[in-house]
């Protein structure tokens, strides 16, 4: 008897046992996914309306708040995914493989994320938070072209990091 996160798991052979555990890796590996696809949803919306400030006009403190100096941390749960999800793998008593088609391609988006983050979405995140940290307020005009760039990378984000759940759920 499969339990309940187990019974999603497609391609299960009947009778064969997933477990509690299973189901926690998985929990674990779904949190991160959606903690992770937020953070950098968040940064988005964030930065389209940080750019949205008119010149000479203060900048709100929420959005100070937001772009403070410091990595986005709840951003990085992105690089649990594969870490549970490579648990699941071996927890799944040879249900599931990583030769799967649709592991492999999971796992290439997951590295299109992963790779877009760090070197387009966080650095242009940083630029930001130095600009919005200089004392007299934001002067150089390069942090709007940043806040810019972390609004389009979002979405993108946002579009990778969507199809590969749709394709983690499919299992096609």
């Amino acid at each position: 008897m499969l339990t309940g996160w187990g019974a999603l798991a497609g391609g299960v052979p009947p009778g064969h046992r997933l477990g509690p555990g299973f189901d926690l890796l998985l929990v674990a590996h779904v949190a991160c996914v959606i903690v992770g696809l937020g953070a950098i949803a968040v940064s988005g919306v964030q930065a389209v309306r940080v750019r949205r400030v008119a010149h000479g006009t203060p900048v709100p403190p929420a959005l100070l708040r937001y772009f403070g100096p410091g990595p986005n941390w709840v951003g990085r749960t992105l690089f649990g995914v594969p870490i549970f999800g490579f648990a699941l793998l071996g927890a799944s008593g040879g249900s599931f493989r990583l030769g799967d088609d649709w592991v492999v391609l999971g796992l290439v988006l997951w590295g299109v994320a992963a790779l877009c983050a760090e070197g387009l979405l966080w650095p242009a995140e940083r630029r930001v938070q130095r600009a919005l940290a200089e004392p007299a307020g934001p002067a150089a005009p390069d942090w709007r072209r940043a806040a810019g760039r972390i609004g389009a990378v979002s979405g993108l984000l946002v579009a990778v990091l969507l199809t590969a759940t749709v394709l983690m759920v499919a299992q096609p």
